[in-house]
């Protein structure tokens, strides 16, 4: 299954490539599903990202890793691919974009995901695409300050 979401935000690209910090990422995880970040590096290849999410009654281990990250003048992105999921994920792929605009940047997920069964990808598919939808006014709060 695939999620595309864009967003424009005000500050230039390049700004809000350097925004892209573990402050960031709290700021973005979904209220409703308590996230404890156990390490994260960056955004640069190489770089992991090990959570801890709290389902209920159990916990569910997360760890991706920046597989690719590449800039040029207009562009810079930085994928993350998943190295252990939750149960109901078996694969993870998530592209980073960030675009460089004539007025401010238009930031892309581009989210790549399966679940261990093909209709649990089909029932899935709501709640991730509502969780990365509510980062779009994350976003721009968190760029769009002049």
């Amino acid at each position: 299954m695939k999620i595309h979401l864009e967003t424009l935000v005000k500050q230039d690209f390049k700004t809000v490539w350097q925004g892209f910090t573990k402050e960031l990422f709290l700021a973005l995880t979904p209220p409703y599903t308590p996230v404890e970040v156990i390490r994260f590096d960056g955004c640069k290849k190489g770089d992991e990202i090990h959570l801890e999410i709290q389902f209920f009654l159990f916990k569910q281990a997360w760890h991706s890793i920046v597989t690719e990250q590449v800039e040029t003048d207009d562009e810079i992105y930085f994928i993350d691919e998943g190295v252990k999921l939750p149960f109901f994920l078996s694969y993870w792929h998530h592209k980073h974009r960030i675009l460089k605009q004539t007025e401010g940047t238009l930031l892309i997920d581009e989210i790549t995901f399966e679940s261990m069964h093909g209709f649990g990808s089909l029932s899935t598919y709501p709640a991730l695409y509502l969780q990365f939808a509510s980062r779009q006014a994350i976003y721009r709060q968190w760029f769009d300050a002049e």
